[in-house]
């Protein structure tokens, strides 16, 4: 080991340069910018940071294609044309733009969507003539543009999504040259004077560290479990009896920073519903939610993983939301079912800094049994009073029809507006997926982890978090979301879970959670509607087909499927299928066929006979037709044909000359 001696001369001398070097990192970190894409990126991975009211602040809205004609709740306030809208049409150098954007700095775009991505988007930065971002809208939004791989930008059950930060100092505007698709854009705008550093192209590829934090960004979104918070653990384990509850205390200052449970019982679902989570922290009362609907997924056990809540295959649980607190926490679990129920698992407790600046965790339970779906009508999520954080919802429908329930829009109302600021397109597109596609997926932030079927009857549970799109509010926050149902005289069960941050003393308008609502209420298997007397075409036994010819689905047709002739025939080409009848005699027969853009013009027969003049299959939308009189016949009790032979086809129609037949019926002469 060298020793080199130091005089009190040179000590002198390297803290004057200390000092100066110190002096120089002030001056730098005091005009450094507030905002910058890596600072958000930092927001989006931390849960701590939503536990604390934002600085500097912002709010956050949202551009979307909603049908404008959507003006007042007295005013075609249902519409529901909500694709192709824009602020307006400009024409370019690249010829027309469509403007989804079009906002003053400073600000941030947090998270874009759209249900079919189309054409060329362009993201125009401070008002710099040429985008920052150019790229196939597909490709940004689908995980494929350069250094946005997925998890950030992706498809999930035909829902395309990108949750990555841009941000600008003055002014952002965002086009594609091709319209009718649909789209969100959700963006934060900071107080004036607020300094962001704008993001410019090629940063992702230019600066080294930032090119790290997106692959952490990645790596975490893949993987949100292996996001461990620190702390000391501490394990619980209690059998509640019926009517019983079980307490835990902590003293703080301090955060619960992750919760994981083990719910055992003689029905999951039953107890996952009837296990009250009440929690008070600093004697506010913050959480009454039934177990299974806090933890993100309801009724029972349906695995996904997102950053702040999951469900394992094995019936494990677990929480990563933030929970600090000031002087105490108080965590009861209240058995309201018939039955006993054993909870076991482990808290993470985190050392924390109570500020002027920190927020209590709350969540909030609404559940709503037989609602009709007519008339329309906004279903409030939740309406809070004070300051605070919006950070998500998780929702559960009981589905008795397989036909789409959600094709409401969100209606967000922040600090009293009288018009929303985010106005949606669709409950799906609310929560990241599209085209009421019943797939199961999971991400990040956001998951579809059960869907019955078949169709989108049963039970269907989804979620969606607001993390780096959290809504800040300073006096009240108000969530709508139209129920907005295809059947027009059906019922259903709705539940939802609200989860925010508020300062203390803000409050939310709440359901006391009571044995009578915190139940799973049975729901009928599906079947299939069918026409009184119909002899399905689906049933129907091929005698004779050129081409293919196959059952196919479709909602609306008696027993919800027709027989589709579609592939591989043409002009004279024939198919022939076997029917019976109750008894030989004289019937009349009725049928109903499906009509499309690309279906033909046919000459029905039927034992040999002709049905009346060929009939016209066209029409520019799908639609099924009313019951067609095709005429008085003679049948035996078992082997009638019933024959279809291409004549040619609509002058409009698309020259497929395909056949649906949905059923025959018989009436007896």
């Amino acid at each position: 080991m060298i020793i080199q001696a130091i005089s009190s001369r040179t000590c002198k001398s390297l803290a004057l340069i200390i000092c100066a070097m110190l002096i120089s990192f002030s001056a730098l970190d005091a005009t450094a910018a507030a905002v910058s894409t890596e600072s958000l990126i930092d927001e989006m991975l931390s849960m701590e940071t939503m536990a604390e009211f934002p600085t500097p602040s912002y709010t956050c809205k949202q551009f979307s294609s909603y049908e404008p004609a959507s003006k007042s709740p007295s005013q075609d306030w249902f519409a529901n044309g909500d694709a192709g809208h824009f602020i307006r049409i400009e024409e370019t150098a690249n010829g027309k733009e469509h403007v989804m954007m079009d906002t003053a700095g400073p600000g941030a775009i947090v998270r874009i969507w759209s249900a079919n991505p189309a054409g060329k988007l362009r993201i125009y930065i401070d008002h710099k003539p040429t985008p920052e971002i150019a790229a196939e809208m597909s490709d940004l939004l689908g995980g494929k543009f350069p250094g946005l791989p997925r998890p950030i930008a992706g498809e999930y059950s035909r829902g395309w999504n990108l949750y990555f930060p841009i941000p600008y100092a003055k002014h952002c505007k965002v086009t594609s040259d091709k319209g009718g698709f649909y789209y969100h854009v959700n963006y934060r705008t900071y107080e004036k004077g607020t300094q962001v550093e704008p993001f410019r192209q090629g940063l992702l590829e230019q600066r080294g560290r930032l090119v790290g934090k997106v692959a952490a960004l990645a790596a975490t979104l893949s993987n949100p479990s292996e996001s461990a918070p620190s702390g000391r653990t501490e394990p619980f384990e209690a059998a509640i009896a019926p009517g019983e509850s079980e307490v835990v205390e902590f003293t703080g200052p301090a955060a619960i920073a992750r919760a994981v449970a083990r719910v055992k019982a003689s029905s999951t679902e039953t107890a996952l519903r009837g296990l009250i989570l009440l929690a008070t922290f600093d004697d506010e009362n913050c959480v009454e939610v039934p177990i299974g609907d806090f933890f993100g997924s309801a009724p029972g056990i349906n695995a996904f993983e997102t950053l702040p809540l999951g469900m394992s295959r094995e019936g494990a649980v677990f929480s990563r939301w933030f929970m600090p607190f000031k002087r105490s926490a108080v965590l009861k679990l209240w058995n309201t079912t018939t039955e006993p129920v054993t909870v076991s698992g482990e808290l993470i407790v985190a050392p924390y800094k109570w500020t002027e600046k920190s927020m209590h965790f709350r969540a909030n339970w609404r559940a709503e049994f037989d609602v009709p779906t007519r008339p329309m009508q906004d279903w409030n999520y939740i309406t809070a009073e004070g300051r605070g954080v919006f950070a998500g919802a998780s929702f559960a429908i009981d589905n008795p029809v397989r036909q789409w329930w959600g094709e409401g829009d969100e209606k967000i109302y922040v600090d009293g507006e009288s018009f929303p600021s985010h106005f949606g397109t669709g409950t799906e597109d609310y929560y990241g997926y599209a085209w009421c596609w019943p797939g199961l997926f999971t991400h990040a932030y956001h998951s579809q982890s059960r869907c019955d079927g078949p169709g989108n009857h049963g039970r269907t549970s989804v979620n969606r978090f607001h993390i780096i799109d959290r809504i800040p509010f300073n006096t009240s926050f108000k969530f709508d979301m139209e129920l907005w149902h295809w059947h027009e005289s059906t019922k259903v069960n709705m539940a939802v879970t609200t989860y925010w941050y508020g300062r203390p003393g803000a409050k939310a308008a709440n359901q006391p959670v009571t044995s009578e609502i915190a139940v799973v209420r049975p729901i009928e298997p599906y079947v299939a509607p069918r026409v009184k007397g119909a002899i399905e075409g689906e049933d129907m036994t091929i005698a004779k087909v050129s081409g293919v010819a196959a059952p196919q689905d479709w909602g609306g047709l008696s027993g919800e499927k027709h027989l589709w002739w579609h592939k591989g025939f043409g002009p004279g080409d024939t198919l022939a299928v076997h029917f019976p009848a109750p008894d030989p005699g004289t019937y009349r027969v009725y049928a109903r066929f499906l009509t499309a853009k690309d279906y033909g013009i046919h000459q029905l027969s039927i034992n040999g006979t002709k049905a009346g003049e060929p009939m016209d299959f066209y029409s520019p939308k799908i639609a099924a037709t009313k019951e067609k009189d095709l005429g008085v016949f003679l049948l035996d009790k078992e082997a009638n044909t019933f024959q279809a032979t291409v004549i040619g086809a609509n002058p409009k129609a698309i020259k497929s000359y395909m056949l649906g037949l949905d059923y025959l019926r018989l009436e007896k002469q």
